[in-house]
């Protein structure tokens, strides 16, 4: 009886299957990290996550730097009211003269825009980690239409979880942590209804960050 197509093929198969592979795999490291570090500098690489996700990034050399950026970005973007809370901002903002309402006057009717600090920022995500510890609490970081952030490049970090050891080690433990740790990558959006996205549906239209190189004057 001829041997079919199928036959040989099927032959064929059975005899290279018993063949020894001419290749072994090679044998996996299980103690390596499943992501590895950033291998650029961390700000760098932070800088081009946060820029890659949608935010604005501001490097500033010194504090003057800093004052400058702030002012001009607040000419650029229309704000008029520009919430800070936490007592370090107001004292920064008051030396350069920059307005703003360091109080919940009128916060919901005119929350243009909210400059909070932050606990970390995460390199591979260019993710902002926020706490509800400071002054700042949950709200000024959600519910104004621009998200400012002030923040150190003493703060950047490779990952996540580095950020979070990072929170751990400042607040004496993990049982000790803040009510409420949240990342924010980008502006906020959303593509729940019909597919089209939308940004500043649950949270900032936009953010934005001021990066103070404290290494460098260090």
């Amino acid at each position: 009886m001829a041997e079919t197509s199928r036959d040989i093929i099927l032959k064929r198969i059975r005899t290279a299957l018993q063949q020894p592979s001419p290749q072994q795999p090679a044998v996996p490291n299980f103690t390596a990290p499943l992501f590895p570090a950033p291998a650029d500098d961390l700000t760098i690489s932070f800088a081009e996550s946060f820029v890659r996700a949608g935010g604005t990034f501001y490097y500033c050399a010194t504090v003057e730097h800093f004052y400058d950026l702030l002012y001009n970005h607040k000419k650029e973007r229309n704000i008029e009211h520009l919430f800070v809370w936490e007592p370090e901002l107001k004292k920064l903002l008051h030396a350069a003269g920059i307005v703003h309402t360091g109080d919940e006057t009128d916060f919901i009717a005119h929350a243009d825009a909210g400059l909070t600090t932050c606990e970390a920022l995460v390199a591979r995500t260019g993710s902002v980690l926020l706490s509800s510890t400071t002054a700042s609490g949950r709200r000024l970081s959600i519910y104004p239409d621009q998200q400012l952030v002030f923040a150190r490049a003493s703060q950047v970090v490779a990952d996540i979880s580095d950020a979070l050891l990072l929170a751990q080690d400042k607040f004496g433990g993990l049982d000790k942590l803040p009510s409420m740790l949240s990342l924010a990558t980008g502006p906020s959006r959303t593509a729940d209804i019909e597919k089209t996205l939308v940004l500043g549906a649950h949270g900032p239209r936009s953010i934005t960050l001021f990066l103070l190189d404290d290494l460098a004057t260090a």
